[in-house]
Parts: C-alpha cells; sequence; structure tokens
C-alpha cells in the first residue's frame, strides 16, 4: 500500500467516521486544525487532505470501527509502515493477531501474519511484540526465515 492510497481511502471515510463519532463539521476542523471548508471539500470528495492530517485523524480515531475496517484493526501500524518502511527491531506489543489476522506459519517462537483488510505481513514473537511489517510477501518471508534460525 502505497501513501497516496491511504490518503485516498481515509479521505473517503472522513465524513463517516465524523459522524461516527457525532461530532460537528465544526468540531473535526477544529480537531483537525484546518478549516471547515477544507473539511466540507475533503468530505464532498473534491480534495484530498494532507499527510499530516491524515496521519492525525488515524491517530485520534484509531478504535474507529470504520478506520478498522478500512486499514485494519491497527490502523496507526500502516501509518507507520508507509511512513518509515520495514523496522528490523521489536516495537509495539500486539494482541497477537486473533481476529484481524491470518496466520501463515509460525517457527521458533516467531509467527508471521498478514492482516485481513491491509493486506500487509508482520512478524511477531511469542510476547506479541512486532519484529517486522512490510506489505511485501517475498520480504516477510525471507526476514522469518532469518528471524527462526
Amino acid at each position: 500500500m502505497e501513501k497516496e492510497q491511504v490518503v485516498q481511502d481515509i479521505a473517503k471515510k472522513m465524513k463517516l467516521i465524523r459522524t461516527e463519532q457525532s461530532l460537528s463539521q465544526d468540531r473535526m476542523a477544529e480537531i483537525l486544525g484546518i478549516s471547515k471548508k477544507t473539511l466540507v471539500q475533503i468530505e464532498k470528495e473534491r480534495t484530498l487532505p494532507g499527510w499530516n492530517v491524515v496521519v492525525s485523524f488515524t491517530a485520534l480515531f484509531e478504535n474507529s470501527e470504520i478506520l478498522q475496517n478500512t486499514l485494519g484493526n491497527e490502523p496507526l501500524e500502516v501509518i507507520r509502515l508507509v511512513t518509515f518502511g520495514k523496522p528490523e527491531e521489536p516495537y509495539g506489543k500486539t494482541m497477537g493477531g486473533k481476529v484481524w489476522w491470518r496466520e501463515i506459519d509460525s517457527q521458533n517462537g516467531y509467527t508471521l501474519q498478514q492482516n485481513l483488510i491491509s493486506q500487509h505481513y508482520r512478524i511477531i514473537d511469542q510476547q506479541h511484540f512486532r519484529w517486522y511489517s512490510t506489505f511485501d510477501q517475498n520480504e516477510a518471508l525471507e526476514r522469518f526465515k532469518q528471524l527462526i534460525q
């Protein structure tokens, strides 16, 4: 998934999420630090939000059911992955991937999973810390092989 795709996906859901959160356009614009006019343009799909707005929106509304159905149960992980690329050390404890994840392989204390919505891959350890995330299946499999050796 590329940054542009994330921006488009979030832009299409902003009005629904604002409504889900029972926020007025004035309040949402204030929360995001943009003008009401800009928010209206985004909601009418006449313009796209900037990356800073998308990141802020995702961070503030990460528990939104609509947002999770768009990016997966951990929307901030998708934002981090798109922003920074692939992490090379454990970070962020997960819940283990019981609901939104398909297990691909599990060996030597590591589990390779794929998110059912965003389709990105991650490797977690037995304590459910992330070791690696990527959208590339071959990269995920290669890193998994390295970790289990």
